[in-house]
């Protein structure tokens, strides 16, 4: 790739760092199995633009990691592959669907790792596995060649173990491709740029914050992702900035939100014998087309009185998850309904987020009495980034994160001597 490059003074902003990228996005070439067995001889004849401008940027791709079918579950464990274990403790779970990036770049296979969120899905492995994401606004990453998810929840996005690694990732994968039905301009400045001036000054100037412990349907969350909150806002106070609690309901999106992602499933083309007992049961409900529009109607109706509510705060300070990661098949053997009900309560404070299309920062605040890493997510206004990845690059530099990594490596060297 070098012998490729006219004058290596100017090689692309990325050249020889390692990526990988997730196994829900086309890359030719290559498998695209989507976590599903019955593909794993489909080999993909083009790039997405995500994939795309990766190569632009001269990442070297390491490979495809592993997500659950079709990205719908929380948790890594396809049928017909091995699970997708935490690199923190190896019976626990990584989150999901981005759990193969998750893994991968806490294990130290890559500094930086390619995701996708429609339900969580970055933010949720982030938890899981102590590191920075960030879920863009919507519009800020296209999907082209092929068309948005149904309501526009989902988004491309990015892990990594540095706020700055994912706010360079958002800077060269963001940006308008022919034809998308919904784009933002670029970041003026660029957000490395913003994450780079954020880690020593923030903003320079006192931000509204509001933070919430407890989310309705489910009522306070697990006393450790309580601490994560309101460790975060301390944090927060101490550096100056206002602090305000307020509250969310979100059981008006209990009903839509299940149709529109459903919608996705159905959407694929796979045949309903050739996925996952799971799955199955989500396009079984056969679905109607009024009842598809009805329920995007309804999610926006919710997502503009949310917006409304957290209009009046630059930053909302947010559990990522209920409660702390769940063991290796610890739901595996629960029916497609009970396990949804399980799923549905664990990520509820992320699906508001895709609903609504605002963007949010993964922010890891320690760890639980079993070791396991805890966080949060700060979410920001429409289309608005910037300030995210500014208070994030700010606390990052007060609380720096990515020594605890060297704790991983010390486990895999204990475990190959």
């Amino acid at each position: 790739q070098l012998m490729q490059i006219d004058n290596p003074d100017h090689l692309p902003p990325f050249f020889g760092v390692p990526i990988a990228v997730k196994d829900l996005n086309p890359m030719a070439g290559v498998p695209f199995t989507m976590g599903n067995p019955h593909l794993k001889e489909s080999i993909c004849e083009f790039d997405d633009a995500t994939i795309a401008k990766v190569k632009d940027a001269g990442f070297v791709i390491l490979g495809k990691t592993a997500t659950p079918e079709l990205g719908t579950t929380p948790f890594t464990e396809p049928i017909g592959f091995p699970p997708t274990r935490n690199p923190w403790n190896l019976d626990y779970s990584p989150g999901g669907s981005s759990g193969g990036a998750a893994a991968a770049l806490a294990a130290g296979l890559c500094p930086i790792a390619q995701a996708s969120d429609g339900g969580g899905s970055t933010r949720g492995p982030a938890f899981c596995c102590g590191l920075f994401g960030i879920k863009p606004a919507r519009g800020r990453i296209s999907y082209a060649p092929i068309g948005d998810t149904p309501g526009g929840i989902a988004t491309n996005g990015i892990l990594a173990r540095t706020i700055a690694d994912a706010a360079a990732f958002i800077d060269i994968a963001q940006g308008y491709v022919m034809g998308d039905p919904y784009w933002l301009p670029a970041p003026n400045p660029p957000f490395l740029e913003t994450a780079q001036r954020g880690a020593n000054e923030g903003l320079g100037r006192p931000l509204k914050v509001a933070y919430m412990t407890a989310i309705e349907p489910h009522g306070p969350v697990h006393p450790d992702c309580q601490q994560s909150v309101l460790q975060t806002v301390q944090w927060l106070a101490a550096l100056g900035h206002e602090i305000e609690e307020i509250s969310l309901d979100c059981t008006e999106l209990f009903d839509s939100f299940p149709v529109v992602f459903r919608a996705c499933l159905a959407g694929t083309g796979i045949p309903v014998e050739a996925m996952c007992p799971l799955n199955q049961w989500f396009v079984s409900h056969n679905d109607t087309a009024g009842g598809y529009f009805a329920a995007v109607w309804a999610m926006q109706i919710f997502a503009r009185k949310m917006v409304a509510q957290f209009s009046s705060y630059d930053v909302v300070v947010m559990p990522t998850y209920t409660h702390p990661q769940i063991r290796i098949g610890e739901w595996a053997e629960l029916s497609p309904k009970d396990m949804l009900d399980k799923v549905a309560n664990w990520i509820l404070p992320s699906p508001p987020i895709n609903a609504t299309g605002l963007p949010a920062v993964s922010f890891p605040t320690g760890f639980s009495d079993s070791g396991l890493p805890l966080g949060v997510q700060l979410v920001g206004r429409p289309a608005d980034e910037a300030t995210i990845i500014a208070i994030a690059a700010h606390l990052e530099t007060h609380h720096p994160w990515i020594h605890h990594f060297q704790a991983i490596e010390s486990n895999w060297t204990n475990v190959t001597q």
